[in-house]
């Protein structure tokens, strides 16, 4: 992908209290663009997000979906600019693409939501499977990993608006990396990214610059991964399935400090 697709440079007045717009400076600012999903031809989604590592998101986003189980189940991916966005071209053998037909038709979100779509409040709040996967971490190695986490954020540090999803081995160090101006792509392209480099996501943690809402436990859960830390708080939905699942959930993480959700009891 070219470096333009991730972030473009746009003009601004710079307004003060005292003085107005005294001055004008260039920005680099994040783009946002319509991905429209396609599974063998069937149209399946229209999410918001920066169109970078497409071929990660493909694949971590099928695996979210429950399309796919592993990465060599997708035979093709093709990111096509459009005029109004991009078209993301997923081939996938026929036994998958029966998943697809049962569940395609057009959806469209705002905001990349992983339940976007969902019939009925039966699939929204669906039993999960239980984390098998388990790693001890210790706190140092999380708020170690915490403290280097800007310096992995490449796309934030030029536009001040991506989200990062992290990898991170037990001890702390960050294996690897990705960006999206949407929380859910994020975690999407760092799990299909590590899908497709054959890294063991049971191995290590996950580290996200958001909330923890609902779905992103789910996609956490659904990829085995023991221990999911967030940089802003956590919803009561998430703290639930979390335990239920058997996910370690740590949240409102800083480098000084962070929440870990103590079992509910009664």
């Amino acid at each position: 992908m070219a470096p333009d697709q991730g972030s473009k440079p746009i003009h601004f007045f710079v307004l003060k209290p005292d003085h107005g717009a005294t001055e004008t400076i260039e920005r680099s600012i994040i783009v946002e663009a319509p991905v429209a999903i396609e599974y063998n031809g069937i149209g399946y989604a229209v999410m918001m997000a920066t169109p970078v590592d497409l071929e990660d998101y493909a694949i971590g986003f099928s695996m979210s979906e429950g399309l796919i189980s592993r990465a060599d189940q997708i035979l093709a991916v093709d990111a096509h600019k459009a005029d109004l966005g991009w078209i993301l071209r997923i081939q996938v053998p026929a036994e998958n693409a029966e998943k697809v037909f049962a569940r395609a038709r057009q959806r469209v979100s705002e905001s990349s939501c992983g339940l976007c779509g969902m019939d009925n409040l039966e699939e929204v709040m669906r039993p999960l499977p239980r984390v098998t996967a388990q790693i001890d971490v210790s706190d140092a190695a999380m708020f170690t990993a915490l403290s280097a986490l800007r310096a992995h954020q490449t796309l934030n540090a030029q536009t001040g608006s991506a989200h990062a999803a992290a990898f991170c081995a037990s001890d702390g160090s960050i294996l690897m990396t990705r960006e999206d101006v949407g929380r859910h792509n994020a975690l999407d392209k760092l799990i299909g990214a590590l899908a497709r480099a054959h890294i063991d996501i049971a191995a290590g943690f996950i580290i996200l610059t958001a909330r923890c809402s609902l779905e992103l436990a789910q996609k956490a859960i659904l990829a085995n991964c023991p221990m999911l830390v967030t940089i802003s708080a956590a919803t009561d939905l998430a703290i639930d399935v979390a335990e239920k699942s058997g996910l370690r959930l740590i949240s409102l993480a800083r480098a000084d400090s962070a929440l870990a959700a103590m079992p509910q009891t009664g």
